[in-house]
């Protein structure tokens, strides 16, 4: 996949409703909420368990920033026992990647989980990660990218609420470290919104929020990376149920007519016809490619599927593969307002 590309190259390895305006203020509509499961807050001093469930790193260093980053935060590091084995470019056999992932949830003084890079592979564990396991053991999952796979499987399956956020060799500056604290630690009700940087120009021009239907809305959180999501599409580790959810999507190294090529998927399946909501991120490196007689724009794709559901959406959230990646989390209520380009939490997304 082209995520493992990107992250080598950075050193990690329908029935058309009327368009009339319209006040999206109903109550959220959310049958997975009665299973939900909210995992404990992090505390200074507990440790966290560093997994590698897809793709592997054959350098050194970026293990040692990863351990040094999270002891940076107040946090002990315990790495996986299989963290540093390989099997082609993943990091170990299936087997031993799922366990290890299954023995990190049943390792009591572990408190949280993060993966320490996607790339691909992910998908292949679903079938034999312990789900009966995850759910008696409840804890603070982190990854994005390749990981969305094990986040939907574990949603689906336990109704576990996980976090879309940076893996342990991503950039941890003041901006990712800040959003995993306020929201893992400090138990914040985060409102995500872009941050304000003009610079020396008179208006802001990075980072620039685009609104695609303005409104407000409530429902929950479920996401990630596009092409990893509809990869898993027709299995039973999909989602079978975004009846009111809010939908974020994010990808990189994609050409623009595979983007196209996946909502469509979406759009077939009906997913485009259940969502209250609508956020994109970013898509990093995604280019027309060699298409010949021409591109569509990432703009048109977007709006093409989501302009016609006359629902709340904006994109240029700070989602995706970018050094500013917000951790936010899946299964949480959320209120989105897409004529200011917030996201909203309406509970802590850990007690």
């Amino acid at each position: 996949m082209q995520r493992r590309k990107f992250i080598q190259n950075m050193g990690m390895g329908g029935l058309l409703i009327p368009l009339n305006p319209i006040s999206y203020n109903q109550e959220p509509v959310n049958n997975h909420l009665k299973d939900a499961i909210i995992p404990k807050a992090l505390e200074e001093g507990d440790t966290i368990g560093i997994v590698s469930p897809a793709s592997a790193i054959f350098e050194t260093e970026p293990y040692h920033i990863a351990k040094e980053s999270f002891e940076a935060m107040g946090l002990k590091v315990k790495f996986g026992k299989n963290t540093k084995n390989r099997y082609g470019h993943l990091a170990g056999t299936d087997e031993e990647r799922a366990e290890e992932l299954n023995e990190m949830f049943r390792d009591e003084s572990i408190k949280a989980i993060i993966a320490l890079r996607g790339g691909s592979g992910a998908a292949r564990i679903l079938d034999k990660l312990n789900y009966e396991a995850i759910k008696k053991n409840p804890k603070i999952f982190i990854g994005y990218s390749d990981i969305t796979a094990l986040h939907l499987a574990i949603y689906e399956k336990t109704g576990l609420t996980t976090f879309h956020g940076p893996v342990a060799v991503s950039t941890w500056n003041s901006f990712s470290s800040g959003y995993l604290k306020r929201l893992l630690f400090q138990k914040e009700a985060i409102t995500y919104s872009n941050p304000e940087k003009k610079g020396d120009e008179l208006v802001q021009t990075k980072n620039r929020i685009r609104v695609i239907k303005e409104g407000t809305v409530k429902g929950e959180l479920l996401g990630g990376n596009l092409s990893v999501l509809t990869g898993i599409m027709g299995s039973d580790y999909f989602p079978d149920d975004w009846n009111g959810k809010i939908l974020y999507l994010e990808d990189v190294g994609e050409k623009i007519y595979a983007m196209d090529r996946m909502m469509t998927q979406l759009y077939l399946a009906g997913v485009f016809d259940q969502i209250s909501g609508f956020v994109f991120g970013k898509c990093t490196d995604c280019d027309p490619g060699g298409s010949g007689y021409g591109s569509l724009t990432m703009e048109e794709v977007i709006d093409h599927y989501i302009k016609p559901l006359n629902i709340p959406a904006y994109s240029g959230a700070m989602i995706g593969h970018i050094d500013d990646n917000a951790t936010i989390p899946n299964g949480i209520q959320a209120e989105l307002n897409a004529t200011n380009g917030t996201l909203k939490l309406l509970s802590p997304a850990v007690k």
